[in-house]
């Protein structure tokens, strides 16, 4: 049976990530949201379904995986948002009888087999639904999954503790280099992957959480690491940074500042002083020296955040900035509780520029106009360059069709 994970209509509750990656590829603990469905189908053929202007670079991204296709005779359908567990076998049956889960009229998993799949195959014009799955048994259940952007921050500390109980791995390579005075704290609950150096006064605490720190991992001089914190291969950690609980980071990052209950896409670099609090950040973004992001109102009221036109209370006390892929700020920049930036901006100025940044945006507080197109591939181009990774054309026709579907974004400009 093939596994085929789906994006549906909630994407945009995942916004601004979404413009460039599926649902399915967003990250929360140590492991992207489809990794985590897929350590429960281990060698099992899978397919992926995702927007149609999508399916160019997630091709090229999973070379050899069917996209948006369905050649094979059984399914099974799982919902790119659920956060899987032992219990979806249970719920899903373990027999070969076709059967739909439901959760509040969303479709969550679909056993399908051949005498249906011609059917539905018809059926299916986008994002599955239940209704295309008409005729098979369906049950309401409750299964886990994520609903907005702010549910992976809110989860992450939780799933890094799952994620590093299933992971088949010695706690502390003997290929890992830690200098004498490395302070570790609670040692058991710390991997170190091969290749790795951690230099003199560095302290790894694991006293509130595992911490996960990959191969080719680079800490510098007397920072502090407070788990639960999951570190990806070929990391900088820069000099006296702090890094707190419940973070997670990419591979191929350099970071520095103060950190806490964030999630960093891989190719990212925050490497300056400066804090980054409850926060998510996608890909290929640079954050400029001393940029500091609220997570906190005065008043310590719930946080409201403006996405896709509309106002939408998180129920959060803790909220800081969400940021799409190869956004970029300045030095002494400063971003408000809640403030959304789009895709390939680039902010400066000083004071708080609006909560709401619409993708190809340059300016900041007192004055934003449109980032041509041309010029941010250009700068994406350079940029990528410097990791030895070459911008593909169904990168830039992202980037063009990115500018295109977010135009009236910035129509008020």
């Amino acid at each position: 049976m093939h596994i085929c994970i789906f994006e549906d209509n909630k994407v945009d509750n995942f916004y601004p990530l979404t413009l460039s990656h599926p649902v399915y590829d967003l990250v929360c603990g140590m492991k992207t949201l489809r990794e985590k469905i897929l350590r429960y189908f281990p060698n099992v053929p899978q397919t992926l379904f995702c927007r149609k202007y999508l399916e160019a670079t997630v091709k090229q991204n999973n070379p050899g995986i069917g996209v948006n296709l369905l050649e094979d005779d059984n399914y099974l359908f799982i919902n790119g948002r659920v956060l899987i567990d032992e219990n979806f076998f249970d719920l899903i049956g373990k027999s070969k009888a076709e059967k739909v889960l439901v959760k509040d009229d969303v479709l969550i998993a679909a056993k399908v087999t051949s005498a249906s799949l011609n059917k539905i195959k018809a059926s299916i014009k986008g994002s599955p639904e239940p209704s295309d799955f008409e005729g098979i048994h369906s049950e309401n259940s409750y299964v886990d999954t994520v609903d907005y952007i702010w549910d992976l921050i809110k989860l992450n500390g939780a799933q890094i503790k799952q994620d590093f109980n299933l992971i088949n791995a010695p706690g502390i390579s003997e290929e890992a280099r830690l200098f004498r005075s490395v302070n570790l704290i609670n040692k058991d609950d710390v991997i170190i992957e091969t290749g790795t150096v951690i230099k003199p006064g560095v302290v790894i605490d694991a006293s509130n959480g595992p911490i996960y720190i990959g191969k080719d991992v680079e800490i510098y001089p007397n920072s502090v690491i407070e788990g639960p914190v999951a570190i990806g291969d070929k990391t900088k950690i820069k000099a006296l940074t702090n890094i707190y609980e419940n973070v997670s980071i990419g591979s191929v990052c350099k970071i520095g500042g103060e950190v806490e209950e964030t999630i960093i896409m891989p190719y990212t670099n925050k490497q300056h002083s400066g804090f980054l609090g409850h926060a998510y950040l996608g890909s290929w973004i640079n954050i400029g020296a001393d940029t500091n992001c609220s997570d906190l109102k005065n008043n310590y009221s719930t946080i409201n955040i403006r996405m896709k036109g509309k106002q939408v209370d998180t129920g959060l006390q803790f909220l800081g900035l969400i940021m799409g892929d190869h956004s970029k700020t300045a030095i002494n920049t400063m971003f408000n509780t809640g403030t959304i930036t789009g895709f390939s901006c680039n902010i400066f100025g000083d004071g708080f520029p609006d909560k709401f940044i619409p993708s190809f945006s340059w300016g900041g507080r007192e004055h934003m106009e449109t980032y041509e197109v041309s010029k941010g591939i250009d700068t994406a181009k350079r940029v990528m360059l410097r990791r030895k990774v070459n911008m593909t054309k169904a990168d830039e026709d992202l980037f063009n069709t990115i500018f295109k579907i977010t135009e009236s974004e910035r129509e008020k400009q």
